[in-house]
C-alpha cells in the first residue's frame, strides 16, 4: 500500500483571532489514515480544525491540506479547498425545512451541481453508505439524533472529499449509536479518506485504536499507542 500525505503541518502557529492557542504544531496525515485528536476543553482542537478548513487563517509556518497551501491560500480558492474537506459537526446543523434529499441537494447545487440526473444518483450513493436509502423523503425531526449524524456524514461526503474532518461527531449520541457512528467514519478512512476526529469520548480509543495526537501546553504531541494513554488521566483533565 503506497502512502500519500495529505495533510502536513510544519512548526505551525495555530491562533484564534489575536489569542495564541498552539505552537510548533508539526505532523502529517496521510490518505486513509485514522487519527484521534484529544485533549481538554480550550486546549486548541477546534482551532486546528478551523485553520484546516481555512476557517482560520495559517499566519505562522507552513501547512498543506490536499495539496492547498494554508500560507499562501487566496480567498477565492477557499470553496475548492473545502469540497476536497468533508466536516461532521457535533451539531448537525442540518436545515429543519428541508427533508433529507432536499438537504443533502442544496449542498450540491451550491457547489456547481446541475444535472438532476446526477445529483439524484449522487445522493442516493451516498445515503446508501451510510445505510438511509430509504430515509430520504423524512424531515430531520423524524429521523433519531444517530440517523440525523449519519444525513451529516453523507452531506459530507457528497463531493467525494479526500478528508473528514469531524469536531466531537458522536458527543449528542448515546454510546450504543456512537459506536455505530464510529463504525462508519473508521469504514470511510479505510476507503480511502483521511479522518481527523476530535473526541472527548476516550473509550473510543480502545474499542476502536487507531493514531492519537493531544493537544497539550499548547502545541501537539504524538502519543505512540493508544493503549499507553493515562484514561484516569485524560478523564481528570475535562
Amino acid at each position: 500500500m503506497s502512502f500519500e500525505t495529505i495533510i502536513e503541518f510544519e512548526k505551525a502557529t495555530i491562533s484564534q483571532f489575536d489569542h495564541l492557542v498552539l505552537t510548533d504544531v508539526t505532523f502529517k496525515v496521510d490518505r486513509g489514515e485514522f487519527v484521534y485528536l484529544i485533549g481538554k476543553v480550550g486546549s486548541g482542537k477546534s482551532s486546528l480544525i478551523k485553520t484546516m478548513n481555512a476557517e482560520l487563517p495559517l499566519q505562522f509556518g507552513e501547512a498543506t491540506i490536499a495539496d492547498y497551501d494554508l500560507k499562501k491560500l487566496k480567498k477565492k480558492q477557499i470553496p475548492y479547498l473545502r469540497r476536497k474537506l468533508g466536516i461532521v459537526f457535533q451539531d448537525f446543523q442540518l436545515l429543519t425545512d428541508r427533508d433529507v434529499f432536499q438537504n443533502l441537494s442544496f449542498v450540491l447545487k451550491a457547489t456547481g451541481w446541475k444535472n438532476k440526473k446526477e445529483i439524484d444518483e449522487r445522493i442516493a450513493d451516498v445515503l446508501e453508505k451510510v445505510d438511509l436509502s430509504l430515509k430520504g423523503y423524512k424531515m430531520p425531526h423524524q429521523l433519531s439524533g444517530g440517523e440525523q449524524q449519519r444525513v451529516v456524514i453523507a452531506r459530507a461526503l457528497l463531493n467525494d472529499p479526500d478528508i473528514i474532518l469531524a469536531d466531537e461527531p458522536t458527543g449528542n449520541l448515546d454510546p450504543d449509536t456512537s459506536a455505530d457512528i464510529m463504525k462508519l467514519l473508521q469504514n470511510i478512512s479505510r476507503n480511502g479518506r483521511a479522518v481527523v476526529m476530535a473526541t472527548h469520548n476516550y473509550s473510543f480509543l480502545k474499542k476502536f485504536p487507531a493514531r492519537v495526537i493531544k493537544c497539550e501546553k499548547g502545541t501537539l504531541v504524538e502519543v505512540d499507542q493508544a493503549e499507553e494513554i493515562d484514561f484516569a488521566s485524560l478523564m481528570s483533565e475535562e
